[in-house]
């Protein structure tokens, strides 16, 4: 009789708890959300991937998106941040903020969304995931269905600027809609306008 397979721990951290030594064939959303694992951990590829601290850049633009988006967000969306999303059996990405629908809202306790529930992504871009930001998590969030996506970037002017980009259905990729600097101002997924100079009196 064979055991099953199992994560298995190797003390490693500086603190003497264990990290997680990964299965051969990776891990799988039911180990993801076994685990005891940092805050805002993501399952890509069935590897896991750890956060590093983030700028101050990121956690302004996340408040500033975050408060304007629910300013006109309308009864059968509602707006999330940092909250996992289910795009296959090995990856579950968290992106910075997403839009999902009302009916997919309704338990309090719930740790995620599926992919179908959601209908924006957005992710703000760190140095230590600028790869994975601008090509890995986009091209997963197509693949899942994803309707809509912004990528954020620091300017050199240290001001947002938001890439908007459309699911083309029939292709399953995104399509540039547009780059919005000092105003972002969109109709889809539902009318949102942000003055993203205000990131300078925060």
């Amino acid at each position: 009789m064979t055991a099953e397979a199992a994560p298995h721990m190797a003390p490693a951290q500086p603190d003497g708890s264990p990290w997680p030594v990964p299965p051969v064939d990776g891990y799988t959303i039911d180990d993801f959300f076994r685990l005891d694992l940092p805050p805002h951990t993501e399952l890509i590829d069935g590897s896991l991937v750890f956060v590093s601290p983030q700028r101050k850049f990121h956690t302004l633009v996340m408040y500033l998106l975050e408060r304007c988006m629910r300013a006109t967000v309308p009864e059968s969306l509602r707006v999330r941040r940092e909250m996992a999303v289910v795009l296959t059996p090995r990856t579950v990405p968290e992106p910075d903020l997403i839009v999902v629908d009302a009916d997919a809202d309704a338990d309090q306790r719930q740790s995620r969304y599926e992919a179908a529930d959601v209908v924006l992504a957005v992710e703000v871009v760190s140095p230590d995931s600028e790869s994975r930001d601008r090509e890995t998590k986009p091209r997963k969030y197509a693949n899942a269905g994803i309707p809509h996506f912004w990528r954020v970037e620091m300017t050199d002017s240290g001001l947002p600027a938001v890439y908007v980009f459309e699911l083309e259905p029939t292709t399953k990729a995104y399509v540039p809609t547009g780059i919005h600097r000092d105003q972002l101002k969109v109709e889809v997924p539902y009318p949102i306008s942000v003055d993203l100079t205000e990131i300078d009196r925060m």
